[in-house]
């Protein structure tokens, strides 16, 4: 009975001490949430929580008959995942990028200018911008996009190169679509 105790005991001190952000980001969160959605906020933090520990407590349950080897290749597993997903972050292949289904090329070369307003407009290119010295063109249909460009991609003078979008790149794209409430 005392090893039940102690177990329990331990297992409630290690999980309220890898907790322990989170309590300060909940208290944070009710401090900026207005009055008069405080306590709904609030039970949904609740529910949250409650949700969690009863995930907690199934996943535990449906691993207790394996062999604890078996659960430490479980724990690398993620890791696994995380690095795979790093070391190909970059591949040209990918067609979705993690920050959404944006296509953007990188252009770099003479007259950027002139490329900049021959493809505004054009179909497949979402967005023309300039970005210090190159020029970024991005489109959500990734083969419309391509097709517009391919005549350009061959002319010598530019360098076109497949990127991933920033956050600029998003953010100027979805302010181009939202509309002006002062207007």
């Amino acid at each position: 009975m005392r090893t039940a105790i102690g177990v329990v005991s331990a297992a409630s001190f290690a999980f309220v001490g890898t907790m322990f952000d989170n309590y300060f980001a909940f208290a944070a969160q009710l401090v900026v949430t207005e009055r008069t959605r405080v306590r709904r906020v609030g039970w949904a933090q609740v529910l949250g929580v409650v949700t969690l520990l009863g995930l907690a407590a199934a996943v535990g349950s449906l691993l207790a008959p394996l062999p604890l080897r078996w659960v430490g290749v479980l724990c690398v597993a993620p890791w696994a995942l995380a690095l795979h997903a790093w070391r190909h972050r970059d591949d040209p292949r990918r067609t979705q990028y993690r920050r959404g289904a944006l296509t953007t090329y990188t252009v770099t070369g003479d007259d950027l200018q002139a490329l900049a307003d021959k493809l505004t407009g054009q179909p497949g290119v979402d967005m023309v911008a300039p970005f210090g010295t190159s020029l970024h063109v991005s489109g959500r249909d990734k083969a419309a996009l391509e097709a517009t460009i391919a005549p350009w991609r061959e002319k010598s003078g530019l360098h076109w190169q497949y990127s991933a979008p920033s956050l600029e790149d998003v953010f100027i794209e979805l302010m181009s679509r939202s509309k002006d409430n002062f207007q």
